[in-house]
């Protein structure tokens, strides 16, 4: 026997939900990056969202670094979020590599002033080919360079440099009297903290 379909009007699912405009962290001038939805405010906190240096900035040349923020507070139908990573795309980073030169990788875990802690993912091209001392040398500096430019900023200050670059320029400036180096990028960056829900 078929059963008797409710009586009443009943409200669709996604017109009992609510939009909110979401925005980026004062450090990158809280600048709106978009909006997601939900039928509770307390399910939008925690929810990452994606855009890329490009779109925040305007600056459509930095098209190829991903931005990652995390909702952390929501006030009405605005939700606003904190820096968690970033990322180069692979067709840069493959454009950046040549023939004949070295790529040196270095991962580090840094501890920011105001006691939060990111990992980065540090690459320094070089002109020429370094051999292992030199390789080993040119980490060295870098981690020691990173290590003291976060613990002399707040978390805030110190993503902002790695993003804009300023902090990859650091490095590069100790790096070149060591050995002929192309370029610095800070390929990757993460915040250290609970695991990460990516929003639909």
């Amino acid at each position: 026997m078929a059963k008797r379909k409710q009586v009443g009007k009943r409200v669709e699912g996604w017109k009992a939900k609510s939009w909110y405009k979401v925005y980026g962290p004062e450090a990158f001038g809280k600048t709106y990056i978009g909006d997601t939805i939900s039928a509770d405010p307390s399910l939008v906190m925690g929810r990452v969202m994606q855009t890329t240096l490009g779109e925040i900035s305007q600056d459509y040349a930095k098209q190829h670094i991903k931005m990652r923020f995390r909702v952390n507070n929501v006030a009405g139908d605005a939700a606003y979020t904190e820096f968690v990573g970033h990322e180069i795309t692979r067709d840069y980073m493959r454009g950046l590599v040549k023939r004949k030169t070295s790529r040196i990788d270095s991962i580090i875990l840094v501890p920011t002033k105001d006691g939060k802690k990111v990992r980065l993912t540090i690459t320094c091209f070089t002109i020429n080919r370094a051999n292992f001392s030199q390789v080993h040398e040119i980490r060295a500096v870098t981690m020691k360079s990173v290590l003291e430019q976060a613990a002399q900023a707040s978390f805030d200050e110190f993503s902002k440099a790695v993003v804009s670059g300023e902090t990859a320029k650091e490095v590069f400036k100790l790096i070149k009297p060591i050995f002929p180096v192309r370029r610095v990028e800070i390929i990757k960056s993460k915040l250290e903290t609970a695991p990460i829900v990516v929003a639909a």
